[in-house]
């Protein structure tokens, strides 16, 4: 007897999150790899003794097969060709899980309603004046006060923005996101320590929300855009521009990078972005700050990085029980210790 409710897609997702080929995955459960393709694409459904091994070898329980899977695209990752294919995908599985848990959160009250504003750019080619204008309508829309974000992770999070932090492995993925349309998810890297970088890339990972959602993905074009966004989001033109040096002062950047939370790297590239340094003046201080090793650990630590609390809540009450039953055990053990 085939089991009757089984998505295709869950089966992928949980073998992604094993980090198994379909190959080894069938040489397991003793099918061919043809049939772990068939089932994963729809083509056919496992029999209920198949469907138990599935389980047990994939660590994942039997009603995790029989969820509906929300469909989106493959993701806004940077570096996408420096990116294992294997950390990338299993990345994403458990992204997928952590939207399951915004669901059942959601339903249970304990997950506010997602509010992320889509305002799509004009074209790939954008002018910076055109980003500059969204983050501060953005802004305008959530009615954030002037002067620095208190807590970018806490902010998208109230939102509806499902935010996690993982362990991603990789100097070259920081962060990423799915762009769900009812809770969006951001993952952010726990592989370097530092708060400003992690605000940077939660701002980030916002503007391609925002900017590009559904519709636009995989191309250099969209990470040059979201850097902008960022940055303006977090250091709005009109208050900082007359507050950065035009010179290479360490003492007024060090003050500026405490007040608004942010790297010295990008006070230095808003600075240069705003015209308030030139071309020169900028690149003298990159070096300065390269043959000091700020480059690998900046001066003026600002902490350790915000931390995402909503699904973290969810999972130490008694309204996650039902959900649980439905959930991968590793997955929900992954997020609280990097949580």
């Amino acid at each position: 007897m085939s089991a009757p409710g089984f998505q295709g897609a869950r089966l992928r997702m949980a073998r992604e999150l094993a980090g198994l080929s379909q190959a080894h995955l069938a040489g397991q459960i003793a099918v061919s790899p043809a049939a772990v393709s068939q089932f994963e694409s729809g083509a056919a459904r496992p029999r209920t003794e198949t469907l138990n091994a599935l389980s047990q070898m994939l660590d994942v329980p039997v009603a995790f097969f029989n969820q509906p899977l929300m469909a989106t695209h493959e993701g806004f990752f940077r570096s996408l060709r420096r990116t294992a294919v294997a950390d990338r995908r299993r990345a994403r599985a458990v992204a997928h899980v952590a939207h399951d848990l915004a669901v059942h959160a959601t339903a249970a009250g304990q997950f506010p309603t997602g509010t992320v504003p889509q305002i799509q750019v004009s074209n790939l080619n954008v002018a910076g004046e055109e980003l500059e204008r969204i983050a501060a309508q953005v802004r305008e829309e959530w009615k954030l006060p002037s002067g620095p974000i208190g807590n970018v992770v806490d902010l998208l999070e109230h939102h509806g923005v499902v935010v996690i932090r993982l362990p991603l492995g990789s100097t070259d993925v920081d962060a990423f996101s799915l762009p769900f349309s009812d809770h969006p998810v951001v993952v952010l890297g726990t592989d370097k320590n530092d708060r400003a970088r992690s605000r940077f890339d939660a701002a980030h990972e916002l503007a391609h929300l925002v900017l590009h959602g559904e519709q636009i993905w995989g191309v250099k074009e969209v990470e040059k855009q979201a850097h902008t966004f960022a940055a303006a989001f977090l250091m709005p033109a009109d208050e900082i521009a007359d507050q950065l040096p035009d010179s290479v002062d360490w003492s007024r950047l060090f003050e500026l990078k405490r007040y608004w939370q942010v790297s010295l790297a990008a006070l230095l590239m808003r600075a240069r972005t705003l015209g308030r340094m030139s071309e020169g003046t900028y690149l003298t201080a990159i070096k300065a700050a390269s043959a000091r090793g700020w480059r690998r650990v900046e001066p003026v630590p600002l902490g350790t990085p915000e931390r995402p609390c909503h699904l973290l809540n969810f999972l130490t009450s008694t309204a996650s029980d039902a959900a649980r039953q439905q959930i991968p055990t590793s997955v929900i053990s992954a997020l609280a210790a990097a949580a």
